[in-house]
């Protein structure tokens, strides 16, 4: 069963929590505190996306390594620059299929061949390349990098997190030695099924929840209710919750046809907003390795 947990209660900064944020009342139970749950919450959805900004895969288990999940964003596209490349700047790479198998992924674009290139890479040219304002060092596959700049039509190249390169969570919102691949800024993304459901309420045309690309999806809670998560427990494995993650263009783009538009992030303003910020889910950091499964119960620990 999912227990009671407390609101945050400190001032957003400083690596504190922001109040919680306004959704209507209608989105509680009557009578019931903001921290009830309803019945059991669990895992019914996992993603894990191989390559940085490209479509994810729906997956029924993850193995939790030190990063976050094995195959989660391990590879990313830098410009002729070594800066990162994303859905921001290039809203095509939503097209990009990604297939996995235990060794191999396959990239499909349109007007590309798929091309095939291996799940893991430990060797080739090593680059310095930027992503935020971290440095870090990526193995370059020339044959990938060739076959995005044709897709994308400029020069780029496509990097491997080799497993030497250690890059850091935010010191102020986690715990010496915890590392994460080439994700925005931590290893796991949270959103409840219920969070997505009264946002789609308040939209004309609903959203699915390939939009806002979570790791991480629950049912079984109220709407909004990871919020409040500050420890929790997914199956085996323990997590930190230290921030709300707030939301960019990324999720106007529609990733069946890359073209954007002023939802969700218009609607989500009208309620979601702090900090001149629009906020939907919860970043995750994880106490240790292990499995993660669709179905398993999820409990809040404080």
């Amino acid at each position: 069963m999912v227990t009671s947990a407390s609101a945050g209660g400190k001032a957003f900064g400083g690596g504190g929590r922001p109040p919680r944020l306004i959704a209507p009342v209608s989105a509680y139970l009557p009578g019931r505190p903001h921290c009830y749950r309803l019945g059991v919450a669990v895992v019914s959805a996992l993603y894990v996306y191989p390559i940085k900004s490209c479509r994810g895969i729906r997956v029924a288990e993850g193995s939790v390594v030190a990063r976050g999940f094995a195959s989660d964003r391990r590879w990313m596209l830098i410009d002729s620059s070594g800066v990162f490349v994303t859905q921001r700047e290039q809203p095509k790479l939503c097209l990009v299929e990604i297939q996995l198998d235990a060794s191999r992924l396959r990239l499909i674009a349109p007007g590309c061949e798929p091309l095939t290139v291996p799940l893991t890479l430990a060797h080739g040219a090593l680059r310095k390349v930027r992503i935020w304002q971290d440095e870090t060092l990526g193995h370059v596959h020339p044959e990938a990098g060739t076959w995005f700049s044709k897709y994308l039509g400029a020069p780029h190249e496509l990097v491997y997190m080799p497993d030497s390169a250690r890059r850091a969570v935010n010191p102020e919102r986690a715990r010496p030695g915890d590392i994460v691949s080439f994700a925005d800024g931590y290893p796991f993304l949270l959103i409840s099924e219920a969070s997505l459901a009264d946002l789609n309420t308040r939209l004309e045309q609903p959203l699915s929840m390939d939009r806002f690309r979570p790791n991480i999806v629950i049912s079984g809670t109220e709407p909004y209710a990871e919020d409040d998560y500050t420890h929790v427990r997914l199956g085996e494995i323990s997590f930190r919750c230290p921030k709300r993650c707030e939301r960019c263009v990324v999720t106007t783009l529609d990733p069946e046809t890359s073209q954007g538009g002023k939802e969700p992030l218009r609607t989500l303003a009208q309620y979601r907003l702090a900090e001149q910020k629009v906020w939907f889910g919860m970043n995750l950091v994880h106490d240790h390795t292990g499995t993660l499964r669709v179905g398993d119960a999820v409990v809040l620990m404080a």
